[in-house]
Formats: C-alpha cells, sequence, structure tokens
C-alpha cells in the first residue's frame, strides 16, 4: 500500500505541464453529476460546493505538494456540480402542467421546422387567456399546421392564434433523453400547435434587428438560389433551416453530411481562416507589410469576422461553441502561442462548459470536442515524430484531407451510433468528396456574396456557392441510394458512453504507457454495448402507445399515431422497422397484455383474465378492475412519464417508471420549483 501511495506523486510529477487538458474532463465529470441526481440539490448545497471548490482551487495554487494536481481535480468537481445547479436555476421559468388551449399572442423569436417537417414559431413576452402572468411560459413553440392562408410568420412580429399547448413532453421511455429537461434549458415553458392561421399584432421593432437582418438575409439568399439549394445556403449563412425539405435532411443524416447544414467548427474555421488568409495576404501587398505585425492584425481581423458570423448565425449552442474554439486559436496567435494544441482544446471546452454547462450532454458538445481533440493529438503526434506527410503539396493535401475525415469520423462515431442509432457505411467517401469543396469553394463564394449583397451583386458569389451545393446534395442522394447505406443500431446503456469518453480522454491526454489503461473502460463500453437489452415491454406517457419485444422486431399497438414516440422506440431497438411493419406484428398475436386506446374502445371493453396486463390510455370502467390483473388506465399512469415492463418467469410484472429514472428535478417536478 505504501508503494502505491509512493508511486502516485511520481506518476503526477511525470505529467507536470501536461495535465491542464484534465480541467475540463474533471469539470466535466461534476456537471455529469448534477444531471445523474434523482433530488435537486438545494440552493445552500450549491453555493457550499462552489465555496469548497473555490477553497480548493486555491488550496492547489498555494500547494508544492506533488499530489496538487488531485486537488484540483477535487475542485473542478466541486465546481462542475455547482456550475450546472446555478445554470439551471438562473434559466429557471414558469412550466404549465396543464392541457391549455385557446388565444395565444407572442413576439416571434425563432423559426424553423419540427421534425413532421412542419413550420414551427418560438414565441416569447407570451400572453396566455386567464392565465396570471406569473404562470405563462417564457417561451412557447407552436406548429403550424393551418391549411387557410394568414401572414407568413416574420422575425420580431407580435403575432396572436389559436392553439393546443401543454407542458413538454418526458422521456419516450425510462432513461431516453429527456426533452422536458431540454426544454428548461431553452426556457420554454409549454409546446403545441395550432390550426388556425396567425393573426399580426404588431409589426417587428428594431430590438430584433440582427433576427430581422438573418430573416433578410435568408430571403435575399433564397431568391438568387432558389428551391433546397438555396435553402441549403441559407442554413449555411444564416443558420435559417426552416425552408430545407425533409428529404434532402434525411440524405444528409444518411451519408453522415448532416454536419455541413450546422454552423459549427468547420464552418466557422473555414470563415475565419478565408478571413485570416484574406487579410494576410492584402496587408502583405501594402506598404505596412513589411513593418508590421500583420500575422496578429489579421488574426484580430479574422476574430471579427467570426464574430460577426456568430450573429448571424443566430448565435446557437454549436455555433457557439464554434466560435470560442476559433476565438482561442486566433488568440493564441495574437499573443505568440501555438495556435493548435490541446491546451487550446482544453481552455475552449472549459469556456463552453462555464457558460452553458448543460451542452456537455448533447450530441453537438460531444462530437464537436471528440472529433477536435482527436485531430490536434494525431496532427500533434505526426508532428513531433519523425513520420510525416508527403511534401508534395498535392499529395500532402490528399493526405491531410483523407486522415482528418477518418479520424474525425472514428472519434465521433461511437457518439453519432449512440445519439442517432445508425451508422452512415458511406460516410467517409461523402465526407471526402464533400468536404474539400466547402473550403475550395463554398465557404469562399459565400463570404463573397455577403459583402457584395449591400450592392446588389450577391450572385456573383452565390452562384457559385450554389454550384458546390448542387454537387454536394448530388452526392448525399447518390449514396443515400446505396444498398446498406444506413446500418440501425441499437441504443447503449446510461454508462457506455462516459466509458468511452474517460477511456479515450485518458489516452490521448495522458503521457506514457500508463495511458493504455485507457482501453479497459473502453473494452467494457464495448463489451456493455454488445451485450444490451431492449426493454420487453414500453408504454408512451399516458398509454397512448405500447409496444412489445418479439423475435422479428418491437410490435407496436396502433399503425398511426403518437409517431416521434414510435420512431425513437423502434431506432433505439436497431431494428429498421417503421411503424406500419412494426404495427403488422402485433396482429394476431396471444400476450398477456392488452391495449386500450379511446374512449369508444374502453366502452367496449369486455374485462380481463388474471395475471393479464391491461394499459389504457382513458379511465376504465370498474368492471374492468374485478378480475385479478394489472391496470395502468389514464389515472394510474398520470405523472408517471413512460414505462418499461418485464415479466419475470413468476408472472409478476416488473414495472419501472421514467419519473423516477428522472427524479425529483426543477424541469419535472412542481414542487421543487416552489421550494426553490
Amino acid at each position: 500500500m505504501a508503494r502505491v501511495r509512493d508511486m502516485i506523486p511520481d506518476m503526477l510529477l511525470a505529467q507536470r505541464g501536461t495535465l491542464f487538458p484534465f480541467a475540463p474532463v474533471c469539470l466535466g465529470i461534476g456537471i455529469a453529476i448534477y444531471f445523474a441526481l434523482r433530488i435537486e440539490p438545494p440552493i445552500w448545497g450549491i453555493a457550499c460546493l462552489a465555496l469548497i471548490g473555490v477553497g480548493f482551487l486555491v488550496w492547489h495554487l498555494r500547494s508544492q505538494s506533488a499530489f496538487s494536481p488531485l486537488i484540483c481535480a477535487v475542485a473542478m468537481v466541486a465546481l462542475g456540480v455547482a456550475l450546472a445547479g446555478v445554470r439551471a436555476n438562473l434559466v429557471a421559468g414558469p412550466v404549465i402542467d396543464w392541457r391549455y388551449y385557446g388565444p395565444v399572442t407572442g413576439r416571434v423569436v425563432d423559426i424553423d421546422r419540427s421534425a413532421s417537417d412542419a413550420l414551427r414559431i418560438t414565441l416569447d413576452t407570451v400572453w396566455l387567456t386567464n392565465v396570471p402572468l406569473s404562470e405563462t411560459p417564457t417561451r412557447v413553440r407552436l406548429s403550424l399546421h393551418s391549411t387557410i392562408p394568414g401572414i407568413t410568420p416574420g422575425p420580431g412580429q407580435t403575432i396572436s392564434t389559436t392553439a393546443h399547448l401543454g407542458p413538454p413532453g418526458g422521456a419516450v421511455e425510462p432513461g431516453g433523453f429527456d426533452f422536458r429537461r431540454h426544454a428548461w434549458f431553452l426556457q420554454l415553458g409549454a409546446v403545441g400547435y395550432t390550426r388556425v392561421p396567425l393573426v399580426l399584432w404588431e409589426e417587428a421593432g428594431q430590438d430584433r434587428f440582427i433576427f430581422q437582418t438573418r430573416m433578410a438575409i435568408s430571403t435575399r439568399v433564397q431568391t438568387a438560389l432558389p428551391g433546397e439549394i438555396g435553402a441549403f445556403a441559407t442554413a449555411i449563412i444564416t443558420g435559417d433551416r426552416s425552408a430545407i425539405p425533409q428529404p434532402v435532411l434525411q440524405a444528409l443524416r444518411d451519408t453522415n453530411l448532416a454536419h455541413l447544414l450546422a454552423i459549427s467548427g468547420l464552418h466557422m474555421g473555414l470563415v475565419s481562416a478565408f478571413a485570416f488568409a484574406v487579410l494576410r495576404l492584402g496587408l502583405l501587398l501594402t506598404p505596412i507589410g513589411q513593418r508590421w505585425p500583420i500575422k496578429k492584425i489579421a488574426a484580430a481581423g479574422a476574430l471579427l469576422v467570426a464574430g460577426v458570423y456568430l450573429a448571424l448565425s443566430g448565435g446557437n449552442v454549436a455555433t457557439e461553441r464554434a466560435f470560442v474554439m476559433v476565438a482561442v486559436v486566433l488568440l493564441a496567435t495574437m499573443v505568440d502561442r501555438r495556435a493548435i494544441s490541446l491546451r487550446a482544446v482544453a481552455l475552449a471546452a472549459l469556456i463552453v462548459l462555464t457558460l452553458r454547462p448543460e451542452a456537455l450532454i448533447g450530441p453537438g458538445f460531444q462530437m464537436s470536442f471528440a472529433a477536435t481533440t482527436a485531430l490536434v493529438a494525431v496532427f500533434g503526434a505526426i508532428r513531433d515524430s519523425s513520420h510525416d506527410l508527403p511534401r508534395q503539396r498535392l499529395l500532402r493535401g490528399v493526405a491531410s484531407v483523407v486522415l482528418s475525415s477518418a479520424v474525425a469520423g472514428a472519434a465521433t462515431a461511437p457518439f453519432a451510433m449512440a445519439h442517432f442509432n445508425q451508422i452512415a457505411q458511406f460516410g467517409l467517401i461523402a465526407n471526402l468528396l464533400t468536404v474539400p469543396l466547402m473550403g475550395l469553394l463554398v465557404i469562399p463564394a459565400a463570404v463573397l456574396g455577403i459583402l457584395l449583397m449591400p450592392f446588389g451583386l450577391e450572385a456573383l458569389g452565390l452562384v457559385p456557392m450554389g454550384l458546390g451545393l448542387e454537387w454536394i446534395l448530388h452526392i448525399a442522394k447518390s449514396l443515400a441510394l446505396w444498398d446498406g447505406a444506413v446500418r440501425p443500431v441499437m441504443t447503449p446503456g446510461s454508462t457506455v458512453l462516459p466509458l468511452i469518453a474517460l477511456g479515450g480522454l485518458f489516452i490521448v491526454l495522458w503521457q506514457g504507457r500508463v495511458r493504455l489503461l485507457g482501453l479497459v473502460p473502453l473494452c467494457i463500453a464495448v463489451w456493455l454495448w454488445i451485450n444490451a437489452e431492449r426493454p420487453a415491454i414500453l408504454v408512451a406517457e399516458g398509454g397512448a402507445l405500447v409496444g412489445v419485444m418479439t423475435d422479428r422486431g418491437r410490435a407496436l399497438s396502433r399503425p398511426k399515431g403518437s409517431g416521434f414516440i414510435a420512431k425513437v422506440w423502434l431506432e433505439n431497438d436497431g431494428q429498421g422497422l417503421d411503424q406500419a411493419a412494426a404495427s403488422t406484428l402485433w396482429e394476431g398475436q396471444t400476450w398477456p397484455i392488452q391495449h386500450v386506446h379511446g374512449k369508444r374502445n374502453a366502452a367496449a371493453f369486455q374485462g380481463c383474465a388474471e395475471g393479464e396486463l391491461i394499459i389504457a390510455s382513458v379511465d376504465l370502467p370498474d368492471r374492468a378492475l374485478s378480475a385479478d390483473c394489472v391496470v395502468y388506465d389514464a389515472s394510474a399512469l398520470k405523472g408517471q412519464g413512460s414505462l418499461s415492463i418485464t415479466r419475470t418467469q413468476s408472472g409478476i410484472w416488473q414495472i419501472q417508471k421514467a419519473r423516477d429514472r428522472s427524479g425529483a428535478r426543477l424541469w419535472n417536478d412542481v414542487s421543487v420549483r416552489q421550494g426553490q
């Protein structure tokens, strides 16, 4: 034992100068602990953790002990829990816990499309009839299903309509993605839909100037490039995806090219790199080129361009994250530090997690930093080794593109498979055929088009951009039709991704042969994923849908309705079925389970046999409760969320509730919000 205790200081001393990248890892562990809690920590508890974290951090800075890094690690974990708790309380707002139908008035702050391809708007400064202001949600999201012409919603407009609203839904299965938590950090207190036209109450004011500018640019781009090409260009320039058809989105997802739509690291990096190169070359051609630090000036100019791009793109979380990473690189250039290093990536991660701790549990953060960390580590290792890429410029460029695509694809693959339940088998080919064109043509042409837009000459840049995007869409649509383009993947357990992340980070960040210990959690994660089992029976929140696992896949109780829930269940199963095909598996089967949906079926219900499980979306008559069976009707299901059910060999039904898995947290429990 003493020998092990003596080895730890030696190991830590051997890592001196390379431990900073572990700071965001420890901060992330603290944030993950907060989100994994079943009980919301009180404000005083969060304050105590913050004080402990600061105290340990001061102790670390003043300590000369070899154990000082461990003290810092404890400090960062405590601060991670506190940061996440503070952020969750800062975004707190009213969440309706009832069904509302009536007038809804608010200001349009976002326009996008839902998963069903319906136009969707987000409103703030919301007003609901007969609802006190203290109980009115900060923001409301509405899907527009009206078939009657009305006004087309514009940025900053105050509109009114009659809508159905309800609370944000929870996880569609216990332990699954919790939209209620996601909505909490977006300050969405209600979601719903309207089937009536929108009415304009007030035109947009100047306080939404940036949003209006974004939409104006979107209109100009789609005028110059009509159709799906213009919609693609608009998504790249302003982040507005509201005009992209669902088939185009699906083709891009099926070929692992959907990242080209998101204004994230690739786009921000290309825009800032193009601006840096143009500014530096331009300054070299002027008299000050030999007297002024033009590299630093170009970096400052590129940072300004990146900031403008951030504003024009709408400033979503992915774009903010990309801007932080680019800003760290450019600032390092300005102060004569190595621009691209693991320390720079770690600093960017620290900034992002400090500003938005909730980003940690999203696929965007995980995939972005996985790719960046892997690329920096691999190219850094090549730079420091005796091996290098080919010196011939063309071969070097080709080798760089192939290697970077392969490394980024391998690093993000586990996270993409876990979150999106599929492997794009031809994704590497698609990226090799399209990503270089983004840097060589699409992004430079887009920048030129924006610069010429005030003079009405944007077509000079946008038309060449459209040619590049046309090629990208052609590749996506063609490869998506190949046999085996998409392979479904079963969702892993909740411990798999953390094990993969920690194992991979230890291999990359630790110095020396001890890093090979990172293979242990990786192997455990792979074993857990391969041997994962899906729930035998799933019940949707409120009992609207039931799914039973069979040898041929999950059998669904209804061919239509609850389409989003059905889609997520089937994707998580990794079976590749759709709802219609899954519903045929239900027909003619004899299971000890019945699903009663709707008042008509409830009225015709004749009771149940001993030991049967009855799931009903409405309250059942008393005669249904007379037999010795297990009944979950509307009253029993209320507030429980979705269910996962298994049956033991002795015939006992074991039921796990999403409410129990998620616990009593700010985003799902009214009493917790009132107690804070």
